[in-house]
């Protein structure tokens, strides 16, 4: 060991300066080395200082970067790239205590025990090596550095919980992408920081979390190592690791190591656990707290002193023992393991039989694994490269440029791209070796802009698949303070600072279907505060709005255009239903109630319109006694009643009340009392609705399509269905009830007791087919007996000069004769059958006979029948005056004068 200059060690916790004084006291010298045991944190270190010194002086070297000015001064690496016997006056080595780790130690062991600086030595790391370099540097001295700011536990606390500017710790890739998801979810997403990231793809995570993009990172234990981020609190996701041979838990100075990240300078930090992770033991809370932990009392060591004379002396000197009591051997490593597997193979033994070559066989085994998929796997890797180093001293341009070119695709997911940056990083690694490829300064450059892309490829699909960008903008503005500022485009689309949130649709904001249940709360909270002034300026535009934009859905709903803005419920009067506004709670009092009066004003309007004879007519103080309250009658039914309702009301009913109905439009047919205008579709469709509300029906029924004058009849609807429809069901079909007092007319004429044929007008009128025509007569009360005859031909006149029309060939006589057989044609007896009929669906029994005809009688009164459907009695030798027609009723006055 050789001592020159002063060896100070400068131990204390994380958030002591230690890495900032280790920069100041390097730039106090004309030239210095830093080691550190990241890559990630030598290029953070490298940076600080070119922003100080300028690029030109400042060199960066790591096991896959190389950055070499021809006037370096001051040089960064990683503590296994630290150039040897460079004679600098300044040499730094960063978490010394990793001398203890069971991978890595040996080689920050050997820097302890043999880097010096020609003018000062700095070793910086914990306190817990106090003892260790007291002992192996006895000229050593000691500074010790306390914490900046306090550090205190916090227990557990759920991620939904955690606070803003929070480091969750997990120990797998997989861990951590879990987490990350649940913080998209939840907090709008996080940074995620692991080792294995490159330095750039980690750079712009790091960004992404310190300007504020997101509150959140995810990092696996690398930020244990000197990483300065603004954390306020950090959460342990496990306390258990993988160490590469076995699960283990962390020791109370890891976790301390981690926790230390919390708290910046002088502000205070937390430190808790999260998820499955188990509360920590209050001795160990003391311990990461009070910084008070058990010391160092191995140090891992491997030979430095090593023989090239074979390979077999090789691996001798590697695996010598030490009888220093501070020394441990460190147990076989990577590097070791692939110089063992390569010198087993024969045509790399029968190269290396010299010096040189054993030399460049250990220098080959020491590329690191990055790809991680085996050892054979990378022992064959391995093996190429030496043969080819060996035997040409070069690898070839060719082979290399295809294993290059096959991975610089910036395709597929994370994972993909992150196997591709493993891969990468070997080659990366290749190149920067001196010597190893023909033009070196092209494939470093090469390599180089392969691991960027790669990289921000990479970049992208962390932040796509782990950040939400509209809810980490909405959640900073919200923390902020800051006054929201929100879009509604043309087609009702929200914007808040320019993220799509979700639509207004009326008065009630949508949010995005793609948000999370957790997301929820967030944006609805950042979108309703900047939506208050849309909902104003909307109601305002709709209580303006003209009727034509307003209209009503068969299910009782309110529309403004396409847009839902109410519904109707039941009032207490049919003709006046309530009105439900769909508006936010948010969007106030004012504008619910201004949408409200609105929607009232126009359904008021609309039953006005469209039930305007019938609200005339129940308003018409001329109107007195029965005729008035018949006008009542009529408006509860909207207009329509089926005669056997009424019957008694029909009778009672004198000739000058009738009269005074009538100029209100009422027709007193032979099935339906009903008003001929409010048969029309919107009339009918507007009954449909208020029929509906007054029954409380949970679904309403829709009005046939206009122009049928029948349609199928449907079971299980609510009675009263077809007649607010303006139907009447009979059989099958439902017959428009004025085509059915069309057809009540026709059948005046036809001896209904001796039966009849319908006629062209009946099957034109009802639109029906012959059989569909006798199914509605049976649905009315009449039985239709079905008959075949032989149908009646057309009569041709002959042509003239007596020449048959179709003369016959010769020869065909008798097959002609055959198929002149007789065409039958099939017809229907129709005939009165006073029988009980089922009750049609949705209507009332039916208490009336069939039309007075032939066969029915011309003057008798309305009589109550037990039959369910409306009958047709036999006609009596003794006339009766018919109620509904006046001059039946004024010729029998004359007679019996």
């Amino acid at each position: 060991m050789t001592n020159r200059g002063r060896i100070t060690a400068v131990l204390g916790p994380t958030n002591t300066g230690k890495t900032h004084y280790a920069i100041e006291r390097m730039l106090a010298h004309r030239t210095g080395v830093i080691g550190l045991p990241l890559r990630l944190l030598a290029r953070e270190v490298y940076d600080r200082i070119v922003a100080i010194r300028g690029p030109s002086v400042v060199a960066l070297v790591t096991g896959e970067e190389r950055i070499v000015p021809p006037r370096a001064a001051y040089w960064v690496c990683t503590v296994e790239a630290m150039p040897e016997d460079m004679g600098a006056d300044f040499v730094a080595i960063d978490e010394i205590q990793l001398c203890a780790d069971l991978d890595r130690g040996h080689v920050f062991t050997d820097r302890l025990l043999r880097m010096r600086g020609l003018q000062e030595t700095l070793f910086m790391g914990a306190e817990t090596m106090w003892g260790a370099i007291a002992s192996m540097v006895p000229e050593a001295e000691f500074l010790k550095r306390d914490r900046f700011s306090t550090l205190t536990y916090s227990g557990s606390k759920k991620i939904s919980r955690m606070q803003p500017r929070s480091a969750i710790v997990g120990f797998s890739v997989e861990n951590c992408y879990a987490i990350a998801e649940l913080l998209r979810r939840q907090k709008g997403g996080a940074a995620v920081v692991m080792g294995a990231l490159s330095p750039r793809t980690r750079n712009a995570q790091v960004e992404m979390y310190q300007n504020g993009d997101v509150d959140y990172l995810v990092a696996t234990d690398a930020i244990g190592m000197g990483l300065n981020l603004d954390i306020d609190h950090v959460a342990f996701s496990s306390l258990t690791k993988f160490d590469g041979r076995r699960m283990r838990h962390l020791m109370p100075n890891e976790l301390a190591q981690i926790a230390g990240r919390a708290g910046r300078h002088m502000n205070n930090g937390t430190f808790g656990v999260t998820g499955e992770a188990p509360t920590l033991d209050e001795d160990v809370v003391d311990a990461i707290s009070n910084n008070q932990f058990a010391p160092v009392k191995k140090l891992q060591w491997r030979n430095a002193r090593l023989q090239f004379g074979s390979t077999a002396r090789l691996i001798q000197t590697l695996e010598e023992r030490t009888d220093d009591p501070w020394l441990t051997r460190v147990r076989e490593s990577d590097d070791l393991g692939a110089l063992k597997a390569l010198s087993a193979d024969a045509e790399v033994a029968a190269r290396a039989t010299d010096g040189p070559s054993v030399r460049l066989l250990w220098d080959v085994c020491r590329i690191p694994d990055f790809r991680g998929i085996s050892h054979a796997e990378h022992a064959l890797l391995l093996t190429e490269i030496y043969n080819f180093l060996h035997e040409s001293g070069r690898v070839p341009n060719e082979w290399l440029a295809g294993r290059v070119n096959r991975i610089d695709r910036t395709d597929g997911d994370i994972d993909a791209l992150s196997k591709r940056l493993a891969y990468i990083r070997t080659w990366t690694y290749v190149a920067q070796r001196n010597g190893w490829v023909q033009d070196e300064s092209h494939w470093r450059d090469a390599t180089r802009a392969v691991e960027d892309r790669l990289s921000d490829a990479l970049h992208e699909r962390l932040t796509a698949r782990f950040v939400d960008r509209r809810t980490s903008v909405l959640l900073r503005r919200l923390n902020q303070k800051e006054g929201l500022v929100a879009d509604v485009n043309d087609k009702g689309e929200v914007t808040v600072e320019g993220q799509f949130v979700g639509k207004i649709e009326g008065f009630r904001f949508r949010q995005d279907k793609n948000a999370s249940a957790e997301e929820a709360k967030t944006i609805r909270a950042a979108s309703i505060q900047a939506l208050a002034p849309q909902f104003h300026l909307r109601a305002d535009r709709f209580y303006n709005a003209p009727d034509t934009e307003i209209d009503f859905t068969e299910q009782g709903g309110l529309m403004w255009g396409a847009e839902a803005v109410g519904k109707l419920t039941s009032g207490d009067d049919p003709l006046k239903p309530r009105v439900e506004a769909f508006v936010d709670d948010e969007a106030g009092a004012d504008v619910a109630e201004k949408v409200q009066r609105r929607l009232q004003h126009f359904i008021d309007r609309k039953i006005a319109s469209a039930f305007e004879p019938m609200i005339k007519m129940q308003a018409d103080e001329t109107l007195t006694g029965l005729a008035k309250g018949f006008a009542f009658r009529m408006a509860e039914g909207f207009g329509v009643l089926p005669r056997g309702d009424v019957a008694e009301d029909v009778k009672a009913l004198d000739q000058d009340a009738r009269g005074a109905l009538r100029k209100h439009g009422v027709r007193f047919g032979q099935f339906t009392i009903f008003m001929p205008l409010l048969l029309k579709p919107a009339p009918t469709r507007l009954r449909l609705v208020l029929w509906s509300l007054s029954k409380g029906l949970q679904d309403f029924p829709e009005a046939p399509p206009p122009g049928l004058v029948t349609v199928p009849t449907i079971s299980g609807l609510e009675p009263g269905t077809y007649a607010m429809s303006g139907y009447r069901a009979a059989g099958e079909r439902a017959i428009r009830i004025d085509m059915l007092e069309r057809l009540a007319d026709m059948l005046r004429d036809q001896n209904t007791r001796a039966g009849f044929e319908a006629t062209a007008d009946m099957l034109s009128i009802t639109g029906m087919t012959l059989e569909q025509f006798a199914n509605l007569m049976e649905g009315l009360g009449y039985k239709a007996e079905k008959g075949e005859r032989e149908k009646v031909k057309a009569v041709v006149d002959a042509p003239a000069d007596d020449v048959p029309a179709n003369p016959i060939p010769e020869g065909e006589t008798a097959a002609v004769a055959e198929e002149d057989a007789p065409e039958m044609e099939v017809f229907y007896t129709i005939s009165w059958a006073p029988k009980r009929q089922q009750r049609p669906q949705g209507d009332k029994p039916q208490r009336r006979g069939p039309p007075k005809g032939k066969g029915g009688k011309k003057g008798g009164k309305p009589q109550r029948d037990k039959a369910q459907n409306f009958s047709a009695r036999p006609p009596k030798k003794e006339k009766a005056i018919d109620p509904d027609n006046p001059f039946a009723a004024a010729l029998a006055g004359l007679k019996k004068d």
